[in-house]
This record gives structure tokens, C-alpha cells and sequence, in this order.
């Protein structure tokens, strides 16, 4: 991200990063309040978190999508912490997921139907990864370093997680710097949304008792 300084009362603000931050602020309270496009939350989400970032991009910005993570890679980084850490959270979730307060929020939740639930999954966590690991993560380093960008990344992620289950909630800043982490490892948002998809798919299923 080259970027582009306007001074204003002496005071000098990087326009591109306060587009950035702006965008990561206001698109999750539209999606807090409601407000809809195509009436499914997962088809909202793609518009809003990543139909929009890459338009700005592209449009706005002149870059490729690509110095934001939008491409395949460390393909060999990105595969080895999928696989690893999608393998540990089959043996974690296979308890934590069962917990009467993660049961009692998911039964009314979860979409109908496993391939139903799998499919609205991966096309919500499509945006939500790409916004915050891929759009927000990758300029916020270009300014800060990879170090602050990662946690710094990780409030929003965190905060959109209040009024799901109290022990699901404190795990996500964490959850969240890790997410960064490997995007940024990789170079790409694509491993922690495989991630994130399998994680929460398998969580609603246990829970639900579908598995």
C-alpha cells in the first residue's frame, strides 16, 4: 500500500489507512444493526466484507488484491498449519462443543441440513477472514509491522463475537492473533479461513448433535 498523506491542522493522517480502519469499523455495526441486502446473513456478510474491501482495492487504492492476501501463497506454511491445527480442534471441540450453553446457542442457530450449514458457513467466513486477515491485517502492517497489525487486527474480530457463549468469546482475540498469524506466515487470508470454516461447521455439528 503506497501511501498517501493529507495534513490537516498541522496534524498528518494517511488517508488510505483511515479508509482501512474506517471500513473495518463501520461495515460490522451495519451488520450488528441488521441492515441487509440480499435478506441471508452469509450472502450480506460476502457483500459487505469482501465485495466491498476488494472494490476499494482495486478502484480506490490501485493495487491487486493480491498485496492483501487475496492469493494462494505459502501454499506449503499454509497446509501444515490447517491440517495441524484443524486436527487439534477436532479432539478440543469434541468437548468443548458439547457444553450446555454452546448447545443451547447452536441448536437455534445452526442452519438446517449439513451441507446447508457447511455451504451459508464458508461463504459468511469467506468476507470475514478476508477483512480482517487479509484487507485490515495487510495495511495496518504496512504502517505499524506485522507484530501490532496482528493483535491490532484481532479487536474488531473479538468484539463481533459478543453474545455467543462466554467461554467461546474469550477464546477469539487469541483465536484471532492466531488467524493473523499464519495469514501473515502464509501471505494469505485463504488457511485461516479454512480454519475458521472447518472450526465453526464442527462446532455447530457437535453441538447439535449431528456428530
Amino acid at each position: 500500500m503506497r501511501r498517501r498523506i493529507v495534513t490537516i491542522g498541522g496534524i498528518n493522517f494517511d488517508w488510505q489507512l483511515m479508509l482501512v480502519i474506517t471500513i473495518c469499523t463501520v461495515i460490522p455495526m451495519l451488520d450488528w444493526y441488521g441492515h441487509t441486502i440480499t435478506h441471508t446473513k452469509a450472502y450480506d456478510r460476502a457483500i459487505w466484507y469482501f465485495m466491498i474491501p476488494i472494490v476499494v482495492i482495486i478502484f480506490l487504492f490501485k493495487e491487486p488484491p493480491s498485496t492483501y492476501g487475496f492469493q494462494l501463497g505459502n501454499w506449503r506454511v499454509g497446509l501444515a498449519w490447517t491440517v495441524g491445527i484443524c486436527l487439534v480442534m477436532v479432539v478440543v471441540l469434541s468437548f468443548v462443543a458439547r457444553q450446555p450453553d454452546m448447545v443451547a446457542y447452536y441448536q437455534v442457530r445452526a442452519p438446517k441440513g449439513v451441507a446447508r450449514l457447511i455451504f451459508l458457513n464458508g461463504v459468511d467466513l469467506w468476507g470475514w477472514e478476508f477483512i480482517w486477515r487479509g484487507f485490515m491485517l495487510f495495511a495496518l502492517a504496512r504502517v505499524f509491522g506485522p507484530g501490532a497489525a496482528i493483535w491490532l487486527q484481532a479487536i474488531p474480530f473479538a468484539f463481533m463475537h459478543l453474545g455467543k457463549p462466554e467461554m467461546e468469546t474469550l477464546t477469539t482475540l487469541f483465536g484471532g492473533v492466531g488467524f493473523g498469524f499464519i495469514a501473515w506466515q502464509s501471505e494469505s487470508f485463504l488457511y485461516p479461513f479454512l480454519i475458521h470454516w472447518f472450526i465453526t461447521s464442527f462446532t455447530m455439528l457437535v453441538a447439535t448433535g449431528r456428530i
